[in-house]
């Protein structure tokens, strides 16, 4: 399968308390392919960053509100983790309704770590096989999902991930599962 993603623009979903690496690997590995990328937040100006949660890790510039930005504008979503992010984001109307009419779409969807909160909150993981942070599983089980301990789970156009760690898996397989969205769409 190819693995050129140029033409395409990936949109990335964060907040305040992201995991930088979980962003900016993911995004630099798909930079690395051609797309284009938008930084969507919940608020203007920057995100700030953590490590591990806890330690700050600088700031990234947000490139639009959630509530401009459209489905149709974008052809992948990215929903990076940390634990306060996608906490942050679950909360909000406007991020989960963007997920969750992003998912109706069929175009695919990377989320690592945490970042699957958002996918339950929207109620669009049942009858799913997905993997996330295993604080997660129950939620996942709860939302009707099947939790599974691996690197990489790809399932229709979800495409999940556990940890950091699992990062070099991760981003290859998103980029295949992204560029395999020009081949079917």
């Amino acid at each position: 399968m190819t693995r050129d993603l140029g033409g395409m623009t990936v949109a990335i979903l964060a907040t305040d308390g992201v995991e930088r690496n979980e962003l900016e690997e993911p995004r630099g590995a798909v930079y690395g392919a051609g797309a284009a990328c938008d930084l969507l937040s919940i608020h203007p100006g920057e995100i700030q960053a953590r490590q591990f949660d806890l330690v700050p890790a600088g700031t990234l510039a947000v490139d639009r509100q959630i509530g401009d930005a459209k489905p149709d504008d974008y052809d992948a979503l990215l929903l990076p983790g940390g634990t306060v992010s996608p906490d942050l984001l679950r909360i909000n109307a406007t991020a989960v309704g963007f997920v969750k009419a992003f998912a109706q779409t069929g175009k695919p969807i990377g989320a690592i770590c945490h970042g699957p909160w958002t996918l339950i909150e929207a109620d669009v993981v049942r009858g799913r096989r997905l993997t996330s942070w295993p604080s997660l599983w129950t939620d996942l089980r709860l939302a009707g999902a099947q939790a599974v301990d691996q690197e990489v789970v790809i399932d229709g156009q979800f495409t999940t991930s556990r940890s950091p760690a699992d990062l070099p898996a991760f981003c290859p397989a998103i980029i295949e599962q992204f560029a395999g969205r020009r081949v079917a769409g």
